[in-house]
């Protein structure tokens, strides 16, 4: 029985995608590279956040919930900050129909220059985490797709 883990999507499957690993023993995340060279365009009022792919996608338990954060280093080095903060991804993203739970990063760019990120540069890190519900907890809604498809009927 797979617990969770990371997987190749598979658009990429032939393009030299890496799996996500933790580098110390002690790390609570999972290391993860962009898949392609990209720029992102410095911050000018109106512009929308560029979505790096990954490649990959990742299950995991369906009490669980997985957090796409920014790399540590990555506002004061590159000043590149996640347009969302952090993202939440629940189980059922895994396989969607709408784009087989394809892992993306939202960046601005808030330097005053352009940058590029290259293919295999870690642009960031995944951590799995289990949640809670409340007593009287009735969800019965199925995902409908992709990037903002909980509210899909």
């Amino acid at each position: 029985m797979k617990n969770r883990g990371f997987e190749i999507i598979e658009e990429y499957k032939d393009k030299d995608i890496r799996l996500p690993e933790r580098k110390t023993k002690y790390s609570a995340g999972y290391d993860i590279e962009s898949a392609i060279d990209i720029t992102i365009p410095a911050y000018k009022k109106g512009i929308k956040p560029v979505l790096i792919p990954t490649g990959l996608k990742a299950y995991c338990n369906n009490d669980e919930y997985y957090i796409v954060a920014n790399r540590s280093s990555n506002p004061i080095k590159r000043h590149l900050v996640l347009s969302n903060g952090i993202g939440i991804i629940d189980a059922d993203y895994y396989n969607n129909e709408d784009n087989e739970g394809h892992i993306q990063f939202m960046f601005y760019n808030f330097n005053n220059e352009d940058i590029t990120i290259h293919k295999h540069d870690i642009i960031g890190q995944i951590i799995f985490n289990k949640y809670l519900t409340i007593d009287n907890d009735n969800a019965k809604g199925t995902r409908k797709g992709g990037f903002g498809s909980t509210d899909k009927k």
